[in-house]
């Protein structure tokens, strides 16, 4: 009984303790959390107040205040271009549809879609069984025609018989040559043949259908003659001439090149004010018609410009700005802006190129702030 009695003792005395330790602890605390906001106030006092002196007192103004850790930069001065820069589509002069030059059935089609096939090579034949028909016909009454002939023209040297049945005979003759003549053109356009190297896009006959003169066959575009054709604004005329300096990328297989303008379209088209602009493709393996391209062409250059990146120049009411570095010290410079293209712009006044640039931290200051260049 006593032994019980001495552990309860014990047991109050650490629970006295440790309630005496969570008390301190929780005064603590809230000290801490008194004084945070006390300092929280002071700083907020002492800060009002130092902008109110450094209205009153410029030069404590600059000595109270903290340095902005910043890094710079040179602007740069290079030989600037400028470009405009136009979609444009893969166009080709030997783009054509190959039709029938003859009435007939379509006896063979020899080409499908996508083919690639050689100038002269038959594409489709159209039944020339009527012409062969007549050739023969007409071979026959030449063969007479020329017997007749031959024996005129040897009477007509004796002086035998009359110079007109000479020349009926002669003239019978050369009708039926030429008669001939055509027949056998005629028969070579049933053959219907490639016009120049390239590739059948679009059979539009079938064997067996029935065909007049000037009846679409095949769609076909030649490998050469390949050009890019865009639609510039009208804003560009007088500067955009025969000549000058393009480039073509091709955004599908990421491939450019350089060349110039081959041709200036004379004419606005009045429902988009623009105006045609081609220029002429090299012999390129990925060219295609109708491809996707992007022509960027040369409107401005300065030999001697001073540029800087487009994201320090900032602006205000007053117009565009640049921050430098003088003695330590961030200072506002205006700027007047020429031509951007891309990522640079160029400075046409408020820089010779021999400034220092804030890069790093040019958000966080301003006019005549305290700056630390990191090294």
């Amino acid at each position: 009984m006593k032994t019980n009695f001495t552990f309860l003792i014990i047991g109050l005395v650490f629970l006295a303790s440790a309630c005496g330790q969570k008390d301190e602890l929780t005064q603590k605390k809230e000290d801490l959390a008194k004084m945070n906001q006390e300092a929280a106030l002071l700083r907020t006092t002492i800060e009002d107040l130092e902008k109110e002196i450094g209205a009153l007192d410029p030069e404590f103004g600059l000595t109270n205040r903290k340095s902005v850790l910043i890094s710079t930069i040179q602007p740069v001065k290079k030989h600037f271009e400028h470009f405009v820069e136009v979609t444009g589509s893969v166009l080709s002069k030997q783009d054509v549809n190959i039709s029938g030059e003859v009435s007939g059935r379509i006896q063979e089609v020899n080409a499908s879609e996508g083919i690639r096939v050689n100038k002269g090579q038959v594409l489709a034949r159209v039944d020339a069984e009527s012409i062969q028909r007549n050739m023969e016909e007409v071979e026959k009454q030449l063969e007479l025609a020329t017997i007749i002939f031959e024996k005129q023209e040897r009477l007509w040297k004796q002086q035998i018989g009359t110079e007109v049945q000479f020349l009926e005979a002669k003239n019978r003759k050369e009708t039926l040559e030429k008669n001939l003549s055509s027949l056998k053109i005629q028969e070579s356009r049933t053959l219907i043949r490639a016009p120049f190297n390239g590739t059948v896009e679009e059979v539009l006959v079938r064997a067996g259908e029935l065909v007049q003169p000037g009846t679409p066959l095949f769609h076909f575009v030649g490998d050469s003659d390949l050009f890019v054709e865009a639609d510039v604004s009208e804003r560009y005329i007088g500067i955009l001439n025969k000549g000058d300096s393009v480039d073509i990328y091709f955004p599908s297989v990421e491939e450019n090149f350089k060349t110039k303008v081959s041709a200036v379209g004379g004419v606005i088209n009045q429902n988009n004010r623009t105006f045609k602009v081609e220029v002429i493709l090299p012999i390129l393996p990925f060219a295609k018609p109708n491809m996707l391209s992007v022509m960027s062409i040369k409107d401005y250059e300065n030999e001697n410009a001073v540029t800087v990146p487009n994201y320090l120049i900032l602006q205000d009411n007053k117009g565009d700005y640049v921050f430098t570095v003088e003695d330590n010290m961030s200072k506002k410079r205006y700027v007047k802006r020429g031509k951007t293209y891309k990522e640079e712009s160029e400075i046409l006044e408020g820089l010779s190129g021999n400034e220092i640039l804030i890069d790093k931290g040019f958000r966080e200051v301003g006019d005549n702030f305290i700056v630390n260049i990191a090294q």
